[in-house]
């Protein structure tokens, strides 16, 4: 997706967002020592499309504006960046609220599919009320070449200079997009694996980055959620640092998308396109 990036309104109160990291003190179980550790930060932030609340996400307090983006997109809500015309951030401590101003047709789309959210960092459909909004009809990509597998050389490695947050303190997903030279553009990072990745998303659209040919990168294990989001992205490469599901990859297959795992100790193992036995 090339859209032009939505222009969106600065946010009303950046400085009242608390931080990404805080430090605590913790003793040892035996209370024979203890130190200050840095810990990660979540925030409750509330989304409202054309003044109806939609959903309340636990986000770690970065990006937001990209995540808001992302999951717009990447819950089906909107199919196309143009279709946001406004967002603003309010809020205090850890407590955020998003109000997001998007097309009537996006509107009354949403409208129609009577959701109502309540998001955890662990699931990505909490509160889909049917089938056929966890599991809809999305359109089959074009289909694009593998990546070469000296991309992925040292690829555990490299995406380590896009997770500061979890270098400093852990607890943090991340995804990351690799570009059709193989090259490392940016990453986000969340609590919530499905949050990262629509930050992902969101800044990959903000900044307007081409994305052909390109790949997102995920440090999570990769499930149904995932799959759905980079298809209505439009990204046609997905590579999961941990093994998918099998319904993840019936899905990779039936919609064209490269989905390979970057095993910790083996070589890249391709699920989709399905490939012969070459033993």
């Amino acid at each position: 997706m090339n859209a032009k990036p939505p222009q969106c309104a600065a946010p009303a109160s950046v400085s009242s967002a608390p931080a990404a990291s805080q430090t605590y003190h913790y003793v040892t179980l035996d209370h024979s020592s203890g130190a200050e550790t840095a810990l990660a930060e979540e925030v409750a932030l509330a989304i409202a499309f054309n003044g109806i609340n939609q959903a309340v996400m636990l986000v770690t307090p970065t990006d937001l504006e990209d995540f808001i983006v992302g999951f717009s997109l990447g819950s089906g809500i909107i199919h196309d960046a143009s279709e946001i015309y406004d967002l603003r951030l309010t809020g205090n401590g850890s407590a955020q609220y998003a109000d997001v101003e998007i097309a009537s047709r996006a509107f009354w789309n949403l409208k129609q599919q009577r959701r109502q959210l309540a998001g955890t960092s662990g699931c990505g459909l909490c509160g889909v009320e049917a089938l056929e909004q966890a599991l809809p009809e999305l359109k089959v990509l074009a289909g694009a070449a593998l990546p070469p597998a000296q991309w992925l050389d040292g690829l555990r490695q490299r995406i380590s200079a896009f997770q500061p947050l979890g270098q400093h303190c852990g607890a943090v997903h991340a995804a990351v997009f690799m570009n059709d030279q193989g090259e490392l553009l940016l990453g986000r990072e969340d609590i919530g694996r499905h949050n990262a990745l629509d930050k992902l998303i969101g800044a990959l659209i903000r900044q307007d980055i081409d994305l052909d040919g390109g790949a997102a990168i995920v440090t999570s294990r990769c499930s149904l959620e995932l799959i759905q989001k980079v298809l209505r992205a439009g990204i046609q490469t997905l590579i999961s640092l941990s093994a998918p599901t099998g319904l993840a990859l019936q899905w990779a297959r039936r919609h064209n998308l490269n989905l390979i795992h970057l095993p910790q100790k083996s070589a890249p193992r391709v699920y989709s396109p399905a490939q012969e036995n070459q033993a």
